[in-house]
């Protein structure tokens, strides 16, 4: 966020930028509840799962204000918005029919399978991004990074959770790699809001080779 107020970008990249404000918030919360309950506390695994729900709904957004910017001239926000709603409204209901289903009727799971199923759908969402931007042949060097960096982001993520579904007995090591992975974004996003202007610009040729 100081990056990107340095740049002069806070306004364009706004739902970025609520995002990482969100995320430095929930991580406060995360430590004083930790503080309080202790890491195996139920406490701390409610507000856990509740506050990645919360920080995976920002993120969807976030990525509809890149979608907004990569289609900004063909004057399609209203659609994009009401598809994106549509979108996370079925989601929802989604995780929670399949939690309805199970035995194991405890929120703590809803907000897990939320979280799952929409980084799945921001992954899907992100490559489809990318192949827009290709196919439009976008050139601003800054919006490039910035895509996909959040496509390395969902992927890193839908992995780590389909691992996690897999593997339940290496808990000791997930929660070394899921904190590592959520350096991937910020860094990255400060990468590109400290040293990536908004004029750069690249060669279409340089996106994607197309055969003539």
């Amino acid at each position: 966020m100081v990056c990107a107020l340095k740049g002069n970008s806070l306004r364009r990249y706004l739902c970025l930028n609520l995002y990482m404000g969100l995320s430095f918030l929930v991580s406060v919360g995360r430590y004083l509840v930790i503080s309080r309950s202790g890491v195996s506390s139920m406490e701390y695994a409610y507000f856990y799962f509740y506050s990645d729900a919360l920080l995976t709904i920002g993120l969807y957004f976030a990525l509809l204000n890149l979608y907004s910017l990569v289609f900004d001239e063909m004057k399609v926000e209203r659609y994009l918005r009401l598809g994106a709603v549509i979108l996370l409204g079925g989601t929802a209901w989604f995780s929670y029919a399949v939690i309805n289903q199970s035995s194991h009727r405890i929120l703590s799971h809803f907000a897990f399978e939320l979280s799952q199923n929409l980084y799945f759908v921001g992954l899907v969402l992100t490559y489809v991004l990318w192949g827009a931007i290709l196919k439009l042949r976008e050139t601003r060097t800054r919006l490039i990074q910035l895509v996909l960096s959040l496509g390395v982001y969902f992927s890193a993520f839908a992995a780590d959770y389909a691992l996690r579904n897999l593997y339940p007995n290496l808990q000791p090591v997930w929660q070394y790699v899921t904190p590592a992975l959520g350096c991937i974004l910020p860094a990255a996003w400060m990468y590109s809001f400290l040293f990536v202007t908004e004029e750069a610009r690249l060669a279409p040729s340089r996106l994607a080779t197309v055969p003539r």
